[in-house]
Formats: C-alpha cells, sequence, structure tokens
C-alpha cells in the first residue's frame, strides 16, 4: 500500500462495460516521510468517495481487484482503499 493527494478527476463517456459507475479520480503519490518528491501519477478507482485534495491510501495490480465482489470483474489495476487522517512516522 501507498500513500497519495488526489489531484483530479477523470470523466469517460466510453469505457469498458465492467467500469460503469466507477468514479475515477488522479492521484499523485507522497512520500510518507515527506523526505523525497514523488512524481509518480496515476488513475484510481474510487472505492469510498474521496475528493480533491484527499490523501489516501492506494494499492495496485491483484489487491486493486480484491476490493469488492463487484470489482473482481473489472479490469482494474489502481484502487484507493483508505482515506488518510494523519500520518506519524518515527525516522531519526
Amino acid at each position: 500500500m501507498r500513500l497519495a493527494k488526489v489531484i483530479g478527476t477523470v470523466v469517460a463517456t466510453r469505457k469498458e462495460e465492467s467500469l460503469t459507475g466507477f468514479k475515477l479520480l488522479v492521484i499523485q503519490e507522497i512520500d510518507p516521510l515527506g523526505k523525497r518528491e514523488v512524481k509518480n501519477r496515476l488513475v484510481a478507482v474510487d472505492t469510498l468517495g474521496a475528493g480533491e485534495g484527499d490523501i489516501v491510501l492506494w494499492v495496485v495490480g491483484g489487491a486493486a481487484r480484491v476490493v469488492s465482489e463487484e470489482h473482481r470483474k473489472a479490469p482494474l489495476d489502481v484502487a484507493i482503499v483508505g482515506i488518510i487522517d494523519s500520518v506519524d512516522t518515527y525516522d531519526e
């Protein structure tokens, strides 16, 4: 699992039928320690109702399809699985 910030939305009027009804968000990966810049941007299926500016927890690959039964049939690669309230680290 990784952290990202929601930076936008995706609107697709035509898409794979199994993706109908899914909200798609643009996320930018962030470093939990804030020590390095991460430029990895992805489109993720939102399973929780995240919004622009939210810090989210996301998964990639097969883990994205096991979020719920309805997601297992969709061609998903990235899914938002948590909305983060705070991050505490114990780095020296």
